[in-house]
């Protein structure tokens, strides 16, 4: 089910708001809550239902075993069964196909007549890369001391499977939520406030990264787009997987505040950012401190020299890129990112141009963020040399550029609004929200406006939906 569907807004979320707000006890609350969530989650795969309640339960079991154990030997063993057990899942239905299809090539490439493997053509279970993490940093952060386990099964369940986030993050640690999971409360300003932020992102979706993506399909179905297609494209890209991802993760804060819960916030305007250290610490920020609490820090993190450093960090984005798809040009991006992070931490984690005014840092950061784009949106390694060679001038200047802004010229308008409001809007909680009538009454428009869009364009689905 999409945020953006006439079936969630109309019929889901007020059955969840008006079944949440007539029970009262709490516990009764989280069990509506997880039921309502794994019918939310069902709409998609009822069968992937099952995948997820596994998931659940092997973390749950592990985190009492790892906290009951008598020794560290058992509590490493536990630690241990709950990682490869949330690895393998997740390894087997995304990357199963992968590696198959690399293994094939491989022996092609040494004389092989017929494929090793068979690929199975598994369908991705959706959120899984996000529900993995969150269930999987659970049984670390008891094996870690961190936090003690959940009071009973229902509370751990309704926090992997809580519908808000589970599909698109963010990325929340169990500490973050045991608190509000026992505790909650609900006001009429965090109602108001969670409204605020469920409509804006539903604009941010609908509007804005709707808008400009088809500039981003024509130009990324080009076999040789020119030099202004290719600008055009990538800039589109950039604005729509910033304004969808940002868009999801406002709507997801919103509906965790309407239901009493407060979520961390997930983008911090991105694309101000001086350096790539600076953006990812701007840039999907819950599951940048993952990667760096699970990831980097356990590998060595800064601790053991120079060369080694630069390597965790390299191997840390090089398996992020790896988490967002079962595609060799997501790990090229990971490698990518991984690169520049090491050379900017061997020039002091400063910009390269830090001795140049703060627009011209901007600037280039951001040139660099677009060269990542390229890898990532583009489906093969012959694309990616395709979108590079239109990028540098090498298919033309301008052939195939009059087509596109014929094909779709409202998206012409829309690029210009999303690169402006990017680069000098203030972001949704950079903003005191305070609740009167002109606050309520731009709103009712704007959802007015977004549910007339979806009308005309239908719901599309949210571009991290497919990681």
């Amino acid at each position: 089910m999409l945020f953006n569907s006439y079936e969630f807004l109309f019929l889901f979320l007020p059955i969840v708001l008006i079944g949440y707000y007539g029970i009262l006890r709490n516990r009764g609350r989280l069990i509506f809550l997880t039921l309502m969530s794994y019918i939310f989650y069902g709409w998609w795969d009822y069968r992937f239902c099952a995948l997820m309640l596994a998931s659940t339960v092997i973390d749950y079991v592990s985190g009492l075993l790892i906290f009951r154990a008598p020794d560290t030997r058992r509590r490493r063993l536990w630690i241990v069964v709950s990682v490869i057990a949330n690895l393998s899942l997740l390894g087997f239905f995304k990357y199963f196909d992968l590696g198959a299809r690399t293994l094939n090539m491989m022996a092609s490439l040494f004389g092989a007549s017929s494929p090793l493997v068979s690929l199975l053509h598994i369908t991705l279970p959706v959120g899984i890369s996000f529900y993995t993490f969150q269930s999987m940093s659970y049984s670390i952060d008891i094996y870690r001391g961190v936090v003690k386990p959940a009071r009973s099964f229902a509370d751990f369940a309704c926090y992997v499977s809580l519908f808000p986030q589970l599909v698109a993050g963010p990325i929340i640690r169990y500490k973050e939520l045991a608190d509000q999971l026992v505790v909650r409360t609900h006001t009429l300003q965090k109602f108001s406030l969670g409204i605020t932020f469920f409509i804006l992102g539903l604009a941010k979706k609908v509007i804005l990264a709707d808008g400009v993506a088809p500039f981003v399909d024509i130009v990324f179905g080009m076999e040789a787009p020119g030099l202004l297609a290719s600008w055009v494209g990538i800039l589109s890209y950039a604005m729509q997987i910033y304004f969808d991802f940002s868009g999801y993760s406002d709507m997801a804060v919103g509906l965790g505040l309407l239901l009493g819960f407060e979520f961390p916030q997930n983008f911090n305007s991105p694309y101000k950012s001086i350096s790539i250290t600076d953006f990812w610490r701007r840039w999907h920020m819950s599951l940048s401190t993952w990667l760096r609490d699970y990831l980097y820090i356990p590998l060595g993190g800064n601790r053991i020299g120079s060369v080694r450093t630069y390597v965790n960090l390299f191997i840390t984005m090089l398996l992020g890129g790896l988490w967002h798809g079962a595609n060799w040009t997501f790990v090229a991006w990971g490698a990518y990112h991984g690169v520049l992070l090491a050379i900017e931490r061997a020039s002091g984690r400063k910009s390269l141009l830090g001795w140049a005014p703060v627009f011209f840092q901007r600037a280039l950061a951001f040139l660099l963020v677009l060269g990542g784009w390229v890898l990532f949106r583009s489906q093969s390694l012959e694309q990616v040399g395709a979108m590079y060679s239109g990028l540098f001038g090498l298919n033309g200047l301008g052939a195939s550029f009059a087509a596109t802004l014929k094909a779709a010229p409202l998206s012409c308008l829309m690029l210009v609004v999303t690169l402006g409001m990017a680069w000098m809007s203030p972001n949704t909680w950079e903003i005191r929200w305070r609740p009167g009538v002109w606050l309520a009454l731009g709103l009712a428009i704007l959802f007015v406006l977004c549910v007339g869009v979806i009308l005309v364009n239908s719901s599309s689905p949210f571009l991290y939906f497919q990681f």
